[in-house]
């Protein structure tokens, strides 16, 4: 099952010419261009290409669909400041990538998986939806049922050296997690390039 997962992953990368998964930055290292027999040619991409290519890397990368994706687009340009950041923000702030950033996943499609096999409490309440906007200051749990099952016992070790995000918190031993802040600018994912994606959806 894990092989015909970490394909497309790898393909993908090599696609947007940028590692989106830890095992596919050994495989850029080798071929450092796009799939397909004439991916070892460059291409000069329009402008439009280059925005597209940014969305569908996003999408990928927070595992996202083209509909949901365009919803958060339009709720964050409905809100005050950078549309971009706001974007990103959006993607931050779901229950899928926080349970990733706090290190309960080692992928975000892993982390998705979890929150809908219901593993994780938000403010004491079961959630089993990824996309759950969570908001500053709810605590995320492992539900108490969940905290025996083998994945959790296996996970509890890393957990003790894990380094989450500056906007979040993290209880290894309570196994639980608190978002302190929306992610600033600064802490966002810089290799998304959002204005891109700001100048795609606004043609």
């Amino acid at each position: 099952v894990m092989a015909r997962y970490t394909g497309p992953k790898i393909r993908q990368s090599r696609k947007f010419g940028e590692s989106l998964t830890k095992k596919a930055e050994k495989y850029l290292a080798k071929r450092n261009y796009r799939p397909g027999q004439h991916g070892a040619n460059s291409q000069r991409v329009s402008e439009f290409g280059t925005q597209l290519r940014e969305k569908q890397k996003a999408k990928v990368i927070y595992g996202v669909m083209e509909k949901q994706f365009r919803r958060y687009y339009e709720t964050a340009s409905k809100k005050v400041g950078v549309t971009g950041d706001a974007l990103l923000q959006l993607l931050e702030m779901r229950l899928d990538n926080i349970v990733y950033r706090l290190g309960f996943a080692l992928t975000r499609p892993q982390a998705r998986q979890l929150v809908s096999h219901g593993f994780f409490d938000v403010n004491g309440q079961k959630v089993n939806i990824p996309s759950y906007q969570t908001k500053v200051g709810d605590e995320i749990k492992v539900r108490q049922i969940k905290k025996q099952s083998q994945y959790m016992k296996n996970i509890q070790t890393a957990l003790n050296n894990a380094k989450t995000v500056e906007w979040l918190a993290l209880e290894p031993k309570d196994l639980s997690g608190k978002v302190l802040s929306k992610p600033s600018r600064e802490q966002l994912d810089n290799s998304i390039n959002t204005q891109l994606i700001v100048e795609y959806y606004s043609r």
